[in-house]
């Protein structure tokens, strides 16, 4: 298939090398007309995977309603946070019949809609035209063709199928579920979770405290989706669990390494300017504390998180104070 990739950070360039290592015809939008070259030809992305040899049948350009035409599979992979503004303008130039895929893990500032929520508005597209990608990806390793394993959600499961076929290798093993919610919800507070577990490490705490973010943490992401309309046990598998654990372990981990970073006091602008790049949890974590205020939802990992980066927390109070509650039943 024509795939249009919008994209070229780490996870979009990686995404299309998948997709090109699938079989399908592949272009990806760049910002930067430098990068766009590079990739089309001297086949790298210096900037966002140095040392990575790309498909010589991956093409890129700076020109978006030329990759969009003729697309029949349509992925996103931008910042969750500039997504409205960049593409609500190429509205018409989406390919009637075509599939569009979320890659992105966040929930947008401003109205809290999760990522194939802003899409379909944006777009006007139909639920069996909307799926989305989440699971222990990290970007790095895929890219070397490392083995891993991804859900794909739509609510029409054929379309789920189709897509998962196209993305599908031996080394990209690819499920499918219906439970867009889940997988999103998953998705998007695990980054807030690995930077509360790298904030954690950066304070010299161990593997005991790190399982505890992490296992609570889950229970946040679990009872945030239960209130949206997910389905429980997609928390327990390869976007819940799966994605959490990879993101909250891994120095690739941009999240991670924001968390880390601030745990050995760093500000958070001082931490952004050094990883280089994008850590979604940081821009997402304040829209989905008030989508779980919203239903009625106790995150207490989530909002001490929200209290470091922009109330102006001590960071050494907040975790101590996570660990200083009174017993109660473990949900």
């Amino acid at each position: 298939m024509r795939c249009a990739v919008l994209g070229s950070g780490s996870w979009g360039t990686t995404f299309a090398q998948v997709l090109a290592d699938a079989g399908n015809d592949v272009v990806v939008w760049a910002k930067s007309a430098a990068t766009a070259e590079a990739i089309t030809t001297d086949h790298v992305n210096p900037t966002y995977l140095p040392g990575v040899a790309l498909a010589p049948s991956i093409t890129a350009t700076t020109h978006l309603r030329e990759v969009l035409a003729g697309a029949e599979v349509v992925v996103v992979a931008l910042p969750s946070q500039i997504v409205r503004e960049v593409l609500t303008p190429y509205r018409d130039a989406v390919p009637a019949e075509a599939v569009v895929v979320s890659l992105m893990k966040g929930v947008e500032l401003g109205t809290d809609e999760r990522m194939s929520q802003v899409l379909a508005g944006i777009w006007d597209l139909a639920p069996d035209r909307v799926a989305v990608v989440s699971g222990p990806n990290l970007a790095g390793e895929i890219a070397r063709r490392q083995p891993t394993t991804t859900v794909v959600a739509c609510e029409d499961e054929h379309v789920a199928h189709r897509v998962a076929q196209a993305c599908s290798t031996p080394y990209f093993r690819t499920f499918t579920t219906t439970d867009v919610i889940g997988v999103e919800i998953g998705g998007a507070v695990k980054n807030v979770i690995a930077l509360a577990v790298g904030i954690a490490q950066g304070l010299g705490y161990g593997d005991n405290t790190m399982a505890s973010i992490m296992t609570r943490g889950l229970s946040e992401a679990a009872r945030i989706g239960a209130a949206v309309g997910a389905q429980p046990a997609t928390f327990a598998g390869l976007a819940g669990m799966g994605d959490l654990i990879a993101t909250c372990s891994s120095p690739l981990s941009r999240n991670h390494r924001l968390g880390s970073l601030l745990g050995q006091g760093m500000s958070l602008e001082g931490a952004i300017e050094e990883i280089g790049s994008t850590a979604e949890g940081a821009k997402s974590c304040r829209s989905i504390l008030d989508l779980a205020d919203q239903h009625g939802v106790t995150t207490s990992i989530i909002a001490a998180v929200v209290a470091v980066l922009y109330d102006g927390a001590s960071v050494p109070e907040t975790v101590a104070g996570l660990v200083d509650r009174p017993p109660r039943p473990e949900d």
